[in-house]
């Protein structure tokens, strides 16, 4: 048992399924009473009727207030999972890239706008955020998923070491595929980069719990990405050219 999260009270947006719904049964099976959140109301429901859990569906943006007063009035952690795997160029619409922004970072933003006051004031609080190894790296074929998720992690980062020291702590999940319906959405794109070393969710919570243990900011539940990220850093034209030659692999065989 991780006793950081023990009768902790925890919200996990997008918990209908997928990496969503295994952090929500790691947290409930770790002893914590967790609000499990979903556009979907009827899989929100299915999950936290599973592991004896309350149900708060709706936009991932707006109920933060209501998932608080469902825990008898604090939230210990929340966790900012609901995502947005949108595919698409620089010519994907207005609405795609809005949309995109909207659930993959702003909904971050007005989540922490409601729960900082509150854990500042008490010197605790625990944000986890499910960004992507694309928030680190990139995806081929996914301009407003691989922007929106650098802008998700660029906020969690910025939330760590802005209030660190008053007691918040903060842990960026960056996974690469995982096997979920996000990941099947992804297309040939997804089956060329993501599937041939893909997890299962369950390995995320796994990830994360050890984080956790470890007061770590960044979760890689794929160790192989920290070298990526360190390449891409070190020698980022390199870098670029071995991305555009898996770019080019993936236009060919299409």
């Amino acid at each position: 048992m991780v006793e950081a999260v023990q009768d902790a009270r925890v919200v996990v947006t997008g918990a209908g399924g997928g990496i969503g719904a295994a952090l929500a049964r790691r947290f409930a099976a770790e002893g914590a009473r967790v609000v499990v959140n979903d556009l979907d109301a009827a899989k929100a429901r299915a999950v936290a009727d599973e592991i004896g859990a309350v149900a708060v569906p709706g936009d991932a943006s707006t109920i933060v207030a209501e998932a608080r007063d469902a825990l008898g009035g604090t939230i210990d952690v929340y966790c900012a999972n609901a995502g947005l795997a949108s595919a698409g160029t620089e010519a994907a619409g207005e609405k795609v890239w809005e949309l995109a922004w909207d659930v993959n970072v702003m909904a971050h933003v007005r989540a922490a706008q409601e729960l900082l006051p509150a854990w500042l004031e008490r010197g605790s609080g625990r944000f986890v955020s499910t960004v992507s190894a694309a928030g680190l790296l990139t995806m081929i074929g996914a301009a407003p998923y691989s922007v929106t998720k650098h802008g998700a992690y660029a906020f969690a980062e910025w939330l760590s070491l802005t209030y660190r020291h008053r007691g918040l702590k903060v842990h960026a999940i960056c996974p690469q595929g995982v096997r979920t319906d996000m990941l099947d959405a992804t297309g040939s794109a997804g089956d060329l980069v993501l599937q041939p070393t893909a997890i299962e969710p369950e390995d995320v919570a796994d990830a994360l719990f050890k984080g956790i243990e470890e007061d770590r900011f960044l979760i890689l539940p794929h160790p192989e990405v920290a070298g990526f990220y360190a390449a891409r850093a070190a020698d980022p034209d390199r870098w670029l050219t071995n991305m555009n030659h898996i770019q080019q692999k993936w236009e060919a065989g299409r």
